[in-house]
Parts: C-alpha cells; structure tokens; sequence
C-alpha cells in the first residue's frame, strides 16, 4: 500500500481533531486505513488502536481493519489472540491473500520459519499481481535467511529481482548470500547477467565492484566501479570503492581524488578521512598524511583504525616520543581496546619504558588478545626486568593457548634453569629441541648466562645429530 503525503495527510487531521473534540465524525474505510498505516508506519501504537476500534465501530464487516487488528497484536506478542481472529478471517475469506501473509508473519515470530515460507507459497498462489508477488518472493528469501538455507534464499530473491527489476534490496540480498557461501564467481555471473539487461543501475555495478575487489581482480573492479558512477556520479559507496581498488593498484594520488569526491557529496566520514592519510603516507607526503589523520580523529574518536594509523606512522619514522604521545591519548579515550594497549607496549618497549611496555602487554591479555607474540613478548620484558616467576607463570598460561611451541617451551626451559629447577628445565629443553632445533638461538639471545652450561649444551648437541 503506498499513499502520498497529501493524500495522508488530510484524513489524519480531521481524524486528530476528532480525538481532540470528541466529535465523532465519519469516515470511509479506506482514509481509516490509511490513518492506521500512517499511525503504525510512525510507531504510534496507541493510535493506530484508537483508530482501528473506530474504524471497526463504523466499518464492522471491513477485513483490511480486522488485518491491521492482527498486526497490532503481533507487535504485542499476541500469538494466539492473532491466530484465532485470522482464523475466523480465514472463514470468512478463504482467499484473501493478506490474511496467509499475516499467518506467516506471525509464525515467523514464533521461529515457524517452514510453516511461514508454506503459508507464503500459498498467498503467492492466490496474488494476481507482480508487484505483490515481489514482496511474497522477498518475505519467503527472508525466511529462508532465518534457516540458513541461503541456496534456497538466493531462489527467491532472483525471482523476486525478476517480478520488481528496482527492488535492489533483493540484489543485496542475492549477493549477500553468495557471499556467505564464499561463491564470488557465481555471484559474479550473476550480476554480470543482471547487468546485461540493466546496464545502468548502478548498484548492480557497485556490487560486481566489490566481488572483484573480494577476488583480487583490481582492473576488473575498477572498471566495473566506473560504471557505477557512469550510472549515478553522485554515489559515494562507489567512489570509496574505487578509493580501495586505486590504493591496491599503487595509485595513490588517484584514490585521494576519489576519497576526497566523497567528503564533498557528503558528510566527511572518519573512513575516508583516514584512507587520505593512508595514502599521503605511502606518498610520503607527511604533514598531509597526520593532518587527515587527525582530521579522522576529530571526526571520530573512538575510531581505533585512526590512533592506530597515525600511531604506527611514527614508528616507521622512528619518532616514537609521538607516537608514544598518540597512543596515550588513544588509550585514555578507550581503556578497553586491547590492540591499543598491544601498541601502547610496542612503542613503550622501543623506548626503554620496560615497566610500561610489561603493564601494555598485560592488560592487551587480559582484554583478549591472546595472540602468540603477546604472550612472548611479555615473557621477554619480564625477563629483562628479572621477573622470572612471573614470565613462568605468563608462559604456563601461553601454553595452554600454544601447546607444543618451541618458541614457548625453550623459553620455560631458560627461565626453570635461571632460577634453579633443572628437573623443569631440562624436561622443557627437551621438548624445545624435539618440536625445533632451529629455534635454540633462543637460550644464547635471552639467557646468555646459561649458554655455556654442559647439561644444556648437551641436549641441544644432541638433538641436532639426531635431527640431521
């Protein structure tokens, strides 16, 4: 049902005067549905039941008004107050395509997701009209979506893009689920096909973009992007788009334009603010690249994509006292970011803060970054800061993560010998040498003093005859 703002509007006035007077006026069944839509498309519950008893009271025999009854107890949970007045609709009009759709409806809320598509199938049977088969079509890809059934869903939103050429939700869809299916060249087919016969839409191009992007063909989804904008130069997702394709091809200069396209069609995005800096990077081009990483910042703070773009920045130009200044203020803005604070102990380890560098890898653990350098790069500050029960204890929990490590195990090894329990040491040493003899450098790198010892030359002696 589509209805104009002017069409609207008029019933509705009248109808909030009414209420506010308490005259009770007359109108024809279809303004009240009109006003209950308009009420229910606003989320105005207690009209829209306001209107309904109403429009009951003067239209008794109206089923659009009894539907809409239906809806609204849906909204409220009402499953079984609605399916028994669909029910006593259904007797009345055993035909009436609406009263399956709204029986759908409220299995689908129910997670009758098979009985819904069932009931859909047989309003699909009764409709005399594309356009609501279209709408059928989506509502029974929807629930295929709802079971996971995606080969299923793709069905019938390709029959529904068929029925409704603009229903590009329905080609979000489609592509949606190949790509939950990791079928880019099916989807690829597809939208080309499309394409062949509506050759200007542009979201159809945006999406073939994106597929090619996914499969690394850059020229393709670069030409393809062209088209999307060919069909609609005003479309910032194509030019962001294209800004990604451009910066995988090594052109710089030409994504800058495209990103820079998007901040004057619409409101600057952080996003794109930070692809500029990106690139200026790569040209470096400096002052430009942190100017629009702070632009980024200020646009959005809690963008981490950004401290951490203008934080490593100054690492690669070994200027870490910036960016040690960059992630601190990272840091305080969102304590709770655990890359953040994997960064806050990189550039605090450059720079001899080992105390700082040991709490940044701490907290970036226990926020859940349980990434392996995590855990040994602790290891090895604690290490150097002569905290070796604590290293021991950090390692013991790595284990559990990174069983059978050899960058682990010669690590425990080292640090049982240092403070006295060989038994550990040597059972440790043992595992280190069996699971990779290349790796014992580590002994000699992070505990020089033991390099020398004969029970450790030993052991590694003699796993590397046995491993030649």
């Amino acid at each position: 049902m589509h209805y104009s703002q002017e069409d609207e509007n008029f019933p509705i006035t009248r109808f909030e005067s009414m209420l506010k007077t308490n005259n009770i006026l007359f109108f024809d069944s279809n303004d009240f549905e009109n006003i209950i839509h308009h009420y229910l498309e606003n989320g105005k519950i207690a009209l829209s039941k306001r209107a309904i008893k109403l429009g009951l009271e003067q239209h008794p025999s109206s089923i659009n008004l009894r539907l809409f009854q239906v809806e609204i107890l849906v909204i409220e949970n009402k499953f079984k107050e609605a399916n028994n007045l669909l029910d006593r609709l259904h007797n009345i009009e055993p035909r009436n395509e609406e009263i399956f759709i709204q029986k759908a409806n409220v299995l689908s809320k129910q997670d009758k997701h098979q009985q819904a598509i069932d009931t859909l199938l047989i309003a699909i049977d009764l409709s005399n009209t594309p356009e609501d088969d279209a709408d059928l079509y989506a509502l029974v890809g929807m629930e295929y979506l709802f079971l996971d059934q995606f080969e299923s869903a793709i069905i019938y939103f390709k029959k529904c893009l068929e029925s409704d050429i603009s229903d590009y939700s329905a080609l979000h869809n489609i592509v949606y689920c190949y790509d939950f299916l990791n079928q880019h060249t099916e989807a690829i087919d597809y939208l080309n096909i499309f394409l062949n016969t509506n050759p200007y839409c542009e979201v159809g191009w945006h999406q073939l973009g994106r597929q090619y992007f996914t499969i690394k063909d850059y020229t393709k989804a670069n030409a393809a992007l062209d088209f999307a904008i060919i069909s609609d130069d005003t479309f910032v997702g194509a030019y962001l788009e294209k800004g990604k394709v451009l910066e995988k091809l090594k052109q710089y200069e030409e994504a800058i334009e495209n990103y820079k396209i998007t901040l004057a069609l619409d409101d600057p995005t952080s996003f794109a603010l930070l692809r500029i800096g990106q690139c200026y990077a790569k040209l470096d081009e400096e002052d430009l690249a942190v100017q629009f990483f702070k632009k980024a910042i200020d646009e959005d703070a809690l963008l981490d994509k950004a401290w951490i773009g203008i934080t490593k920045f100054y690492m690669k130009r070994l200027n870490y006292q910036k960016a040690l200044y960059y992630i601190n203020k990272a840091v305080i803005i969102d304590g709770d970011n655990a890359t953040y604070w994997k960064l806050y102990a990189a550039v605090n380890k450059r720079l001899n803060f080992l105390e700082e560098a040991e709490r940044g890898y701490k907290q970036s653990l226990e926020l859940g970054n349980f990434e392996l350098d995590t855990w040994l790069n602790r290891t090895d500050v604690l290490i150097t800061l002569g905290n070796h029960d604590a290293a021991i204890f950090n390692l013991l929990q790595a284990s559990e993560f990174y069983p059978e490590n050899a960058e682990v195990e010669y690590r425990l090894a080292g640090l049982y010998f240092t403070v006295h329990q060989p038994e550990e040491g040597r059972f440790h040493l043992k595992n280190g040498t069996r699971l990779n003899i290349d790796y014992n450098f580590i002994i000699s790198e992070l505990f020089p003093q033991l390099t020398d010892k004969p029970l450790i030359k030993a052991i590694i002696s003699e796993a590397k005859k046995t491993s030649n």
